[in-house]
C-alpha cells in the first residue's frame, strides 16, 4: 500500500505487518520507519499520574520510586552529552519528574518541556524550570534558542516527530545538538519478537524508527547524524519485571519493593543518536 513516509517525507510503498490493540502497524519498505493507525488517541489524558505508577500496562511499574536508579543511569547520559558539548542551554523535552535535569543541571543551564501536568509541578516544586505542554513554537519562544536538546524515549510518542525535530532545529544553536533514544525497529529483537516486542505498545508509541529513518529526517533538516548506538542501561528491576509481565500476557500488577534495584541490560533495540547543526563559518 502507498503511504506518506515522515522520513522519507514522500509516499512510499508500506507493508502491513500485523495490529495491536487494533492499531494497525505499518513499515515503510524504503527507510524502515514503522507507523501505527492510531484514532482518536488523547494524550493529554492518557500521560497522568497513572502512567508513571503502574496502573497502565504499557507505562512505567513506579517512576517516582525509582528515583536513584534513574539517576544514575541519567548521570551516565549527562557524561555521554558532555562529552560532545560540555556546557550551555539544554533543554529536555519529555521531562517526566525532572530526574535528568537534576543530573544535568550542575553543568548546563537546564530548561524542560512536560505534557503530564502532575510531573511538571513536581518538577517546578524542585526548583526547575519546566513548562507544561508540548514543545510548540510558543513553548519553544519562551525558553529561547538551546544548545542542546534531549529526548530520552520520547520521539516515538510525538504525533508528528519530523515537525517537532524541524522547530527544535530552528532553536538550536549552530553547532548545538540533539539526543535521541528511542527504539530500533530494525533490531534482530524487535523482528524476532513483531507484534509482542516489548516496545510495540500503540497507541502511546505511534512511531518505531531504525537509524536510517532517523538519517533521512535528519538530512532533511539539515542535520548531520553524528553518533549512534545501541547502550547499556541501568533499568530498575520492579520496570524489567513490570514489561515481561505484559510481554508474556499476564496480568500486570504494581512493583512491590523492587524499585530501588536496577541491572545493567542491553537487547540491543534500543538506540542513541546525536544530531549536529553545522557550525557557522
Amino acid at each position: 500500500m502507498l503511504r506518506f513516509c515522515a522520513a522519507c517525507s514522500q509516499i512510499t510503498e508500506h507493508k502491513w505487518l500485523y495490529s495491536v490493540k487494533d492499531c494497525d502497524i505499518l513499515r515503510c519498505l524504503s527507510c524502515g520507519l514503522g507507523r501505527a493507525g492510531v484514532q482518536g488517541f488523547d494524550p493529554v489524558s492518557y500521560y497522568t499520574g497513572e502512567y508513571f505508577s503502574g496502573r497502565r500496562s504499557d507505562g512505567y511499574a513506579d517512576y517516582s520510586s525509582a528515583e536513584s536508579v534513574l539517576r544514575r543511569e541519567f548521570a551516565r547520559t549527562v557524561r555521554f552529552i558532555r562529552g560532545r558539548r560540555s556546557g550551555g542551554r539544554l533543554v529536555e523535552v519529555g521531562c517526566a519528574y525532572g530526574y535528568f535535569l537534576q543530573e544535568a543541571n550542575a553543568y548546563f543551564e537546564v530548561f524542560g518541556i512536560e505534557l503530564a501536568a502532575d510531573a511538571a509541578i513536581h518538577c517546578r516544586q524542585s526548583g526547575l524550570q519546566v513548562f507544561t505542554g508540548t514543545a510548540d513554537e510558543a513553548t519553544l519562544q519562551r525558553i529561547g534558542s538551546a544548545d542542546v536538546f534531549v529526548l530520552l524515549d520520547v520521539i516515538e510518542h510525538l504525533p508528528d516527530p519530523h515537525q517537532t525535530l524541524r522547530l527544535l532545529t530552528r532553536h538550536l544553536n549552530p553547532g548545538g545538538i540533539i539526543v535521541i533514544t528511542t527504539g530500533d525497529f530494525g533490531s534482530p529483537f524487535a523482528r524476532l519478537f513483531g507484534r509482542r516486542w516489548r516496545l510495540m505498545t500503540p497507541p502511546q508509541h505511534l512511531w518505531f524508527f531504525s537509524s536510517d529513518s532517523l538519517r533521512k529526517i535528519a538530512s532533511s533538516l539539515g542535520l548531520r547524524l553524528e553518533h549512534v548506538d545501541h547502550p547499556w542501561k541501568i533499568v530498575p528491576l520492579s520496570l524489567m519485571i513490570f514489561q515481561l509481565r505484559r510481554m508474556l500476557q499476564l496480568r500486570v500488577q504494581p512493583p512491590s519493593g523492587e524499585a530501588n534495584l536496577g541491572l545493567p541490560v542491553n537487547l540491543f533495540d534500543a538506540m542513541r543518536l546525536v544530531l549536529r547543526k553545522p557550525p557557522l563559518e
